[in-house]
């Protein structure tokens, strides 16, 4: 497999990604949010994936957490169509206040359904490493990890069982499959904690 090497384009979206997420840490373990968007983004490249796609991995969140539509158009503006599309893909609200948890899921999970192998591909790096921080913090906190957001564990294990669906009918490979495995470890340990 040959990787395109990175240019100056993905060290300005490192520097962008690093501005806007600057203040934002994970909800569960403090962690500051820019680990999650290099994480995501180094599964991204070890998937095969371009350096659009790396840049809109670093930017995955951005329209969703930070700006809106403002900053859709800086990503187009600086990084081009290709990156702003796949970031809008990933994007599951870009209004404020967002829609409620489960309206804004469906409406990922619709929009997954038709999405480019690029934005399938940044949007499966970013829910793996969601997942596998999900199942450390779980084996680190216990359940009460779900606390800390805007949804229950069933209603989490519910989407990312969607999303393992939608990821295999889209024959996304590797990172499909340790997925997969992270979700189903998760759901191990949930129903380890049901009285």
């Amino acid at each position: 497999m040959t990787h395109t090497p990175l240019t100056d384009r993905f060290e300005q979206a490192l520097v962008l990604a690093h501005r806007l997420h600057a203040n934002q840490v994970r909800k569960v373990s403090g962690i500051p949010y820019i680990a999650h968007l290099l994480s995501v983004t180094a599964f991204v490249l070890e998937d095969g994936g371009t350096e659009d796609e790396a840049i809109a991995a670093l930017l995955h969140d951005a329209i969703e957490d930070q700006g809106g539509q403002a900053i859709r158009a800086e990503i187009q503006t600086r990084f081009g169509d290709r990156v702003a599309a796949i970031v809008e893909g990933c994007t599951d609200s870009a209004t404020v206040p967002k829609p409620p948890w489960k309206e804004r899921k469906q409406h990922y999970l619709e929009n997954l359904r038709a999405a480019s192998p690029e934005v399938v591909r940044v949007s499966l790096a970013d829910k793996l490493h969601n997942a596998r921080s999900l199942l450390r913090d779980w084996r680190k906190f216990g359940s009460s990890i779900w606390q800390q957001f805007s949804s229950d564990s069933e209603q989490r294990l519910w989407f990312y069982q969607e999303l393992v669906s939608l990821y295999k009918a889209a024959d996304a490979g590797g990172m499909s499959e340790e997925f997969a495995r992270t979700v189903e470890d998760l759901r191990d340990l949930d129903r380890l904690s049901l009285p």
